[in-house]
């Protein structure tokens, strides 16, 4: 168990990382105890010309102010936290909805790269989501756009282009070492199927950071405690 001290200094320091686009309003309902850990989010930083991931990753450290803490990334932010890891102390690295290696990306992103054809995609519409609650219609989709609207606030064109890029033509062979996956058996963006040997949530969607928070306040304690459910 975390250690029952009440100085701050004793705290373990956990840093969240959002998925693409995503601001850290996706982390609302992630509640850990006070008096076990010290809970931090990393805001998306608009990339510099031609910055290379690596690059990226090691600009994000430097918003770090403590050693050997637990990474936690979702989605896109889940390969970003996997590049911070290779130069930062870190005690557990947790990945979200996402990927641990170029192998467990869908076919669609292996052709998208291949082809290039990610270039094309009008990023810049992005800002206009929002606008979909004004037309007629369905319900459901006016219910997307307004979920896009509440936690996709990241609308650079800049970044987004790179972002998107960044995470179809990433290159990692082998997984890292003793990195935590938890993938829900819904999610459309990244299937199950492409995934090896992860934690697997029933039910659970892309955005099950959102409506499985539950699950995970109960289990995260325990796989930054002990690095698994048991």
């Amino acid at each position: 168990m975390p250690n029952t001290s009440k100085n701050t200094s004793a705290l373990q320091h956990v840093y969240f990382v959002p998925g693409l686009a995503a601001n850290i309003s996706i982390f609302e309902n992630i509640k850990l105890s006070e008096e076990f850990y010290s809970v931090h989010f990393l805001e998306w930083m608009i990339p510099d010309a031609q910055e290379t991931l690596q690059d990226y990753a090691k600009r994000l450290c430097e918003k770090i102010k403590h050693d050997n803490i637990t990474l936690i990334g979702v989605s896109f932010g889940g390969v970003v936290v996997q590049e911070m890891a290779k130069h930062i102390n870190v005690k557990r690295l947790i990945i979200i909805s996402s990927v641990k290696s170029k192998h467990e990306l869908p076919k669609r992103m292996k052709m998208a790269r291949k082809t290039g054809i990610y270039k094309l995609l009008p990023t810049s519409l992005v800002n206009y989501v929002h606008k979909l609650e004004d037309l007629p219609v369905g319900n459901m989709v006016k219910k997307r756009a307004r979920l896009y609207r509440t936690y996709l606030s990241v609308k650079d064109k800049r970044y987004l282009d790179w972002a998107i890029k960044q995470m179809v033509c990433w290159d990692q062979e082998e997984p890292l070492t003793e990195i935590i996956q938890i993938n829900g058996d819904q999610d459309i963006v990244f299937p199950i199927e492409h995934i090896e040997n992860p934690i697997v949530l029933p039910g659970g969607t892309h955005a099950m950071i959102i409506n499985k928070y539950k699950w995970l306040n109960k289990n995260l304690p325990k796989l930054i405690e002990n690095g698994c459910l048991d």
